[in-house]
Formats: structure tokens, sequence, C-alpha cells
């Protein structure tokens, strides 16, 4: 993870005790979920800034199911296990969100790397974490929607931060990935969910986790959203076609 941190594309700084925050403010992050070589220095630009503002009591972290294996929220029963240690489920938070479109389904879940490949960035900053990993089927604007106001009403007297963890575009040169990314970014800093998945269907952007980033935005509701990072796999590894990530911080 400090290579993350550290990296050139990266912030060039680690979460340290000398300076974390308490302020609070941040109430959601995007960001990405690809091999950490290629997306980690991007997703680390939002990590140090959670950081700096002061890490909540639970993490509620949304990534898409890329393998079609449910059109729910899918839940999880247990803990994750990474390479840095158990990351907790927080059982009470898991089960208020059930019910509706959520359901637990530990199968979804299971080859599912969007949510996992967060967890180290977390138990970096924090040694014991607790979170629920929302595995999100159905990415059409009005199920994002419910499973926002569904999460926004489970946390609303919880300290949580909502994460949304999705890839911009895939497979395309990097003049055409930041072209149309650059639609889908402009609708995320305006707070417009609608206006993101119009602009991801009408651009034809092949953005993989729109609808968790969606139902972050449903989730917390109106703000500020700051861009705090922008890049694709071809700075990492020379290649025509890339894959784009970014890192926003919303409060």
């Amino acid at each position: 993870m400090r290579g993350c941190f550290g990296s050139k594309l990266g912030p060039g700084e680690l979460p340290s005790k000398g300076n974390e925050g308490k302020s609070r403010r941040i109430r959601g992050i995007v960001v990405p979920h690809a091999g950490l070589m290629y997306s980690g220095p991007v997703a680390a630009h939002a990590y140090l800034e959670l950081w700096k503002d002061g890490l909540p009591e639970v993490f509620v972290i949304i990534g898409p199911n890329h393998y079609g294996t449910s059109d729910l929220a899918s839940l999880s029963s247990g803990d994750y296990i990474t390479p840095l240690g158990t990351a907790h489920l927080d059982g009470s938070l898991s089960r208020r969100l059930e019910g509706g479109l959520f359901d637990f389904d530990d199968e979804a879940q299971a080859g599912e790397h969007s949510i996992e490949v967060q967890l180290p960035f977390l138990q970096f900053m924090r040694s014991e974490i607790r979170f629920v990993p929302v595995c999100m089927g159905a990415q059409d604007y009005e199920t994002a929607r419910q499973v926002g106001l569904k999460i926004a009403s489970a946390i609303k007297d919880v300290d949580a931060v909502v994460i949304a963890s999705s890839d911009f575009s895939h497979y395309v040169t990097p003049e055409v990935a930041r072209e149309k990314d650059m639609v889908a970014i402009d609708r995320i800093l305006h707070y417009d969910p609608g206006g993101l998945y119009e602009a991801v269907v009408g651009r034809d952007i092949s953005m993989c986790g729109y609808g968790p980033v969606m139902a972050m935005l449903c989730a917390v509701g109106s703000g500020q959203a700051s861009m705090l990072a922008y890049g694709h796999s071809g700075q990492v590894e020379r290649m025509r076609e890339v894959v784009a990530y970014c890192s926003i911080k919303v409060e």
C-alpha cells in the first residue's frame, strides 16, 4: 500500500498519525478497483483525503456485480480476510439494510473484486475496521436511487462513509477515455445521479460502476464534490487502449 500512496501517480504522502484529521466532512468517495499497480495510486488520493478528514466508525462499500449473478443489492454474512488481516462485517448495519432490493448472498460476493480491493487501503489506515459490502446487480437509475435511499436511512444515526467502487472508460484510447469520462465526472461533481445515468447510456461510456456511484450520491444527498485524481492504465504500462480511473470526494 505504501507504493500506491508514494507513487508519482499517487498523492506522494502516507496517511500518518501526525496528519489524521477529525473534521469528518467527507460523506462519500468514488474510487477505482482495478489491479493495484494500475489503479491503486489514483485510489490513494481519495483514501489520503479520507484520512486527513478523519476516519468514520463504519464504511459502506458499494461495488458492481461484474458477473451478473444477481440483480439485487447483495449483502455478505461474514467477514472478509485480506493479506492485512480480517475486515469485520458490521452485522447490525447489514440487518438494517436487509429486505426489498437487499438480500444476503455470499455467492454473489465470493468472486467479486470491486469491494475487496478497497479493504487493504482501509486496513492500512486502521488495523481494525467495520464495513458493510453491497454488491450491486442492476444499475439502472431507479434501482440505484432505491439502494441509495435505503442506505441513507440505515446510516442516519451512524458515523459512516459510503464508498462507491468504479472504474471509468474501458479499452479505448486515452483521448477518448478522457473526453467521455469528463462528461460523467461533471455529473458526479454536480450531484446529479440521473444526469450521470443519461450520460453513461447516451454517450456509451464504459464505466462499470455507475450504479454504485449513483447510489452513493443518493445516499449522501447534496453538497460539494471534488475530483482528486484522474489517470489510466497506459500511464503505468505502455498500451494503446486503456482503462481509466478517477478519485472523487463528496462532502
